[in-house]
C-alpha cells in the first residue's frame, strides 16, 4: 500500500475502506447524542398594577439581563383613603433592578398610563418613549415636577420598531378615546408577545384613523407567543360604538338647546370629545370656554400639537363670558364623574367664582359614571335641576361612548392574533373572569390562560407558563407632598376620627407632689357639641382627675401607663354613657 492510499483510507488494491469510514460515522453520531437538549428561551413578566384594578397600570419585561416597563400610571382614591390624593405604584422591584432597566414605553396619555411618571423619574431616571401627544401630556407632567430637562424623552409612531436590550418593540396604531394611542408587538428570542394597551375597533374614528387590524393579524399568522389584552368592557356584549355617534347626539342637543348657555361635562383627556364640541358649536355660532386646569392643559398641548382643530376666535377666557348673551355660550369643563373639588360640582352648590348656573343652563354631562362614583354624579345633577336647569345625563343620549372594546371586538382581537397563551389585563376580576371566558370560548386552552393580580411574576416558553415567586408591589399613597408616608396606622386614624371624633384630655401636673396644677381640661372635636353636653364633659373631666392621683398616690409616675389609664377608661365610659368611641388624646405635661 502506497503511503498516499494509506492517507487517502483506501486499501492495496486503491479502494475506499468502507468499513473504517463507517466506524468513524458512528463514533460521531454517538458524541452528538450525548449532548443535552437546548434549553428553551424564556421571557417574564412582573404585574406591577392594573390587574385586578382598573388604574395604576404598570408591567415589566425581562429577558436574560434586560428589562423595561410598559406604562406607569395612577389610581384616584375610593372613600377608603380619606385625605389621599392619588395612589401610585410600588416602585421597589424596579429600585431594585434600576440597572437592568433599558427604558419606559408608555402606550397612551391617560392618568391611569402616565400619572406615575414623574414619582417613578424621581427614583430610577430612564428614557421613555411615547407618541407626539403622550410626549407633550408627560412633558406637563414632569415640569410640574421639575424634571423636565433631566429626563430622555423619545417620540415614536405607529410602526416604528425600538431596541431595548434583547427586545425589540414595534408600535401598532389603536382606536382609544385619546389620539395617538398604541399597542405593542414585544419580540424576544423567546417569543413574540402582543400587548393591546387600551383599545377599542372604531371603523368611523374622528380622526380618521382606523385600528391597524392587518398588523395584529399578519403577527398573528408568524405566531404569538402571549396576548396581553384590555379587558375594561369585558362584560359588555356587542362592539362599541364610534365616537362619531356622539358628534350626531351634540348636533341634536345643541338644536335642542335654542337661546339656552350650554355647559358640556367630559373627561379631560378627551381630545376627540372636545374636537366634536368645538365643530358644533362653531357650526352653531357660539363661542366657547374652557374650565378646569386639566382641560384647560389638554386644549394648550392638542392645539399646539395639531390634535385640534381649533377655529381662530372661538375660545374666549373664562372671565370674558359675561360679555357674551346665553345663546352664543358654550362651557366645557370637567366634573362628569362628580369630584367634590371639580368645577361642574362646584357650579352646582354655587361656589364657582366665575360661573353661576340658572334656569337658563342647559347642562350636558358626556360621561357615564364610573362604577363607585353613581352617588356623586347623582347629587350633582339634583342640585343642578334643584336651580330648574335641564340635565342631559348617562344613557338619556347618546352622549358618550366607551373608548374600550366589548366582546366581539375582544374575540377579533383573539381571533386575528392567535395566541398560544393569554393574559387579561386592566380589569378588576370580574372582567378578568369574563375575558378569560371569552378567550375560552375562542378555543384557548384554560390551561394556557393566566388571570394574575399585582406581584405576580410569570415565566413564559413555548411549551409552558408557569409562576414564579412574587416581587413586591402594592400600593403608594400621595398626599400633598407627601409620598409613602401615608400607611394604614394613619388610615385607621383618619377613619376612626371622621366616624366618632376625638376627645383631647390636656393636664399639668407637679412632678413633686403629683398633684394637678392646671386641668385636667376636655376638648372635644367631631363627638359632640360641648355645649350641649356639659354634664358628659364634667364627668369625664372628674374621671381624669380620678386616674391621675390614683396613679401618683402609688409612686409609679410611668407617663405611658398614666395615658393609657386614661385612654382606657375614658373611652369605657364615653361608650357606656354615648355608644360611641371617639379617639381618646391625653396630653399630660409634668412641671
Amino acid at each position: 500500500m502506497t503511503n498516499q492510499n494509506r492517507l487517502n483510507g483506501k486499501n492495496a488494491e486503491g479502494k475506499r475502506n468502507s468499513k473504517k469510514r463507517y466506524v468513524t460515522y458512528r463514533k460521531a453520531s454517538e458524541k452528538k447524542s450525548l449532548r443535552p437538549p437546548k434549553a428553551k428561551e424564556t421571557v417574564s413578566i412582573a404585574f406591577l398594577g392594573g390587574m385586578n384594578e382598573i388604574g395604576k397600570n404598570m408591567t415589566v419585561y425581562e429577558y436574560g439581563s434586560d428589562m423595561f416597563i410598559v406604562d406607569c400610571g395612577l389610581a384616584f382614591p375610593d372613600s377608603d383613603l380619606p385625605g389621599v390624593d392619588i395612589v401610585i405604584p410600588d416602585f421597589s422591584y424596579v429600585e431594585k433592578n434600576a440597572e437592568k432597566i433599558r427604558g419606559v414605553i408608555i402606550t397612551h396619555g391617560h392618568e391611569d398610563h402616565i400619572g406615575g411618571l414623574a414619582y417613578l423619574l424621581k427614583k430610577v431616571n430612564i428614557p421613555i418613549y411615547a407618541t407626539k401627544l403622550t410626549i407633550g401630556l408627560i412633558k406637563g407632567k414632569l415640569e410640574e415636577h421639575n424634571l423636565l430637562g433631566d429626563v430622555k424623552l423619545v417620540e415614536i409612531k405607529p410602526r416604528d420598531n425600538i431596541t431595548l436590550g434583547s427586545f425589540n418593540i414595534e408600535m401598532i396604531h389603536v382606536n382609544h378615546s385619546i389620539p395617538d394611542a398604541v399597542g405593542l408587538a414585544i419580540r424576544c428570542p423567546a417569543g413574540v408577545i402582543i400587548q393591546t394597551g387600551d383599545f377599542k375597533i372604531d371603523t368611523t374614528p374622528v380622526d380618521g384613523d382606523m385600528i391597524d387590524l392587518p398588523r395584529f393579524a399578519e403577527y398573528g399568522k408568524r405566531g404569538v407567543l402571549a396576548l396581553l389584552s384590555d379587558s375594561t368592557n369585558a362584560e359588555r356584549p356587542g362592539y362599541t360604538m364610534s365616537e362619531k355617534t356622539v358628534g350626531e347626539s351634540f348636533e341634536l342637543l345643541f338644536r335642542k338647546a335654542k337661546n339656552k348657555r350650554i355647559v358640556v361635562a367630559t373627561f379631560a383627556s378627551n381630545i376627540h370629545r372636545v374636537q366634536q364640541i368645538i365643530d358644533v358649536a362653531q357650526s352653531r355660532g357660539r363661542k366657547v370656554a374652557v374650565i378646569g386646569r386639566s382641560l384647560e392643559n389638554l386644549v394648550n398641548v392638542g392645539s399646539e400639537l395639531g390634535y385640534l382643530n381649533v377655529p381662530e376666535g372661538i375660545l374666549i377666557d373664562i372671565n370674558l363670558i359675561k360679555n357674551y348673551p346665553d345663546e352664543k355660550l358654550v362651557i366645557i369643563t370637567t366634573g362628569s364623574q362628580g369630584e367634590p373639588m371639580s368645577a361642574l360640582t362646584k357650579m352646582a352648590f354655587d361656589e364657582h367664582r366665575k360661573v353661576s348656573i340658572s334656569p337658563n343652563d342647559y347642562v350636558i354631562i358626556s360621561a357615564t359614571p364610573i362604577p363607585g362614583n353613581e352617588k356623586m354624579v347623582g347629587n350633582v345633577v339634583n342640585e343642578l335641576m334643584k336651580h330648574g336647569v335641564d340635565v342631559i345625563y348617562e344613557k338619556m343620549y347618546e352622549v358618550h361612548v366607551s373608548g374600550h372594546a366589548c366582546q366581539e371586538e375582544l374575540k377579533l382581537m383573539m381571533g386575528l392574533v392567535k395566541p398560544k397563551y393569554f393574559i387579561p389585563v386592566h380589569g378588576e376580576q370580574k372582567h378578568l373572569q369574563k375575558h378569560a371566558s371569552l378567550g375560552i370560548a375562542m378555543d384557548i386552552k384554560p390551561e394556557n390562560i393566566f388571570i394574575g393580580s399585582i406581584g405576580n411574576k410569570i415565566e413564559l416558553s413555548d411549551d409552558c407558563i408557569k409562576t414564579l415567586e412574587n416581587v413586591p408591589a402594592g400600593e403608594i399613597y400621595v398626599d400633598g407632598l407627601g409620598v409613602g408616608d401615608v400607611g394604614s396606622i394613619v388610615l385607621n386614624d383618619r377613619k376612626h376620627l371622621s366616624r366618632d371624633g376625638i376627645i383631647i384630655v390636656v393636664a399639668t401636673i407637679d412632678s413633686a407632689s403629683g398633684s394637678v396644677v392646671s386641668g385636667p381640661d376636655i376638648v372635644s372635636r367631631g363627638f359632640v357639641y360641648v355645649r350641649e353636653n356639659e354634664e358628659l364633659m364634667n364627668s369625664a373631666r372628674n374621671l381624669a382627675c380620678r386616674v391621675i392621683d390614683e396613679i401618683y398616690d402609688s409612686n409609679y409616675h410611668d407617663w405611658n401607663s398614666v395615658k393609657t389609664r386614661l385612654r382606657d377608661e375614658i373611652s369605657r365610659m364615653m361608650y357606656e354613657k354615648t355608644k360611641r368611641s371617639p379617639m381618646i388624646l391625653p396630653i399630660l405635661m409634668e412641671i
